[in-house]
């Protein structure tokens, strides 16, 4: 009798740090992340010697950053509020400028020039405005760590099958947004790291299943997994999972999340619950 090979089972964890997902640090806390950690790290003890490989990305920004208050300034002198929404016309009429807006920038000119440019080219793409977030994953701040339960899954997980997570980290260039765990929403032309990760992308379509988790399900696993899929055959498609009771949606844009998931399972991809996965 023929023994039948295991099938390669591949896990991809979109941002699941403490600056999403700790509920008393995190400075950008999604309600329902610690919740969805705990959760996906039962199911990594679970699947302990069934998970082929772990891929994590990481949300990676400095203090200052196009996202972050420090990097604007009104006329007043003051910085946006978290949450507010900067627009094409706000940076052409002067409602929020950068910084120093007469830094060079070169190509383009001066730094206003770029940011000009960056929200032009934002509201082309027709993902999102410019949202300014509280400062959020710094470089070298417990924001920055992997959320206990999972870290501790992530390490089992290491340990037993001699293996090495493999993390990706995103977003430290200054000039660009990177929801997506592929490429920045914006790429800048002089730093690769902010271009499409086509080895990830071709890693994961050799599996025959692909799990995908993570933070928060309204922006950053939503781009990640629409960059990810976008040129997938049928077949492909057809070999990826959406762990649903281990994402959740940024407050106040529940409505991205819900028309994620819709496009999702419009394309073919599997939707269920940890509880509920098996292979």
């Amino acid at each position: 009798m023929a023994v039948r090979n295991k099938p390669r089972l591949e896990l991809l964890v979109i941002d699941p740090q403490n600056s999403f997902c700790h509920p008393t640090e995190g400075e950008l806390y999604v309600p329902g992340a610690d919740k969805d950690a705990e959760r996906l790290a039962k199911l990594v003890d679970k699947l302990l010697y069934d998970i082929a490989d772990i891929h994590v990305t990481l949300d990676t920004h400095h203090e200052l950053d196009v996202a972050h208050p420090i990097f604007w300034v009104n006329s007043k002198g003051e910085y946006p509020a978290p949450f507010t929404g900067i627009s094409k016309q706000d940076v052409i009429n002067g409602v929020w400028t950068p910084f120093n807006s007469k830094l060079a920038c070169p190509p383009y000119g001066t730094l206003l020039d770029r940011m000009i440019d960056y929200v032009t080219k934002l509201e082309e793409s027709g993902r999102y405005q410019l949202t300014i977030w509280p400062p959020h994953c710094r470089i070298g701040t417990p924001g920055h760590n992997v959320v206990k339960p999972l870290r501790e899954a992530f390490r089992k997980w290491e340990l037993n099958r001699y293996a090495m997570v493999s993390y990706v980290t995103k977003g430290s260039n200054i000039f660009t947004e990177h929801y997506s765990g592929v490429q920045a929403d914006v790429p800048d032309p002089e730093d690769p790291t902010t271009h499409l990760n086509t080895e990830l992308i071709e890693t994961l379509e050799k599996a025959d299943i692909i799990v995908f988790s993570g933070e928060a399900s309204s922006h950053c696993v939503a781009n990640t997994i629409r960059d990810i899929v976008k040129d997938f055959g049928e077949d492909t498609l057809k070999k990826c999972v959406l762990l649903e009771d281990a994402m959740s949606p940024v407050p106040g844009f529940e409505q991205f999340a819900d028309e994620f998931f819709q496009e999702m399972k419009d394309k073919g991809i599997q939707i269920t619950k940890t509880t509920n996965f098996s292979i």
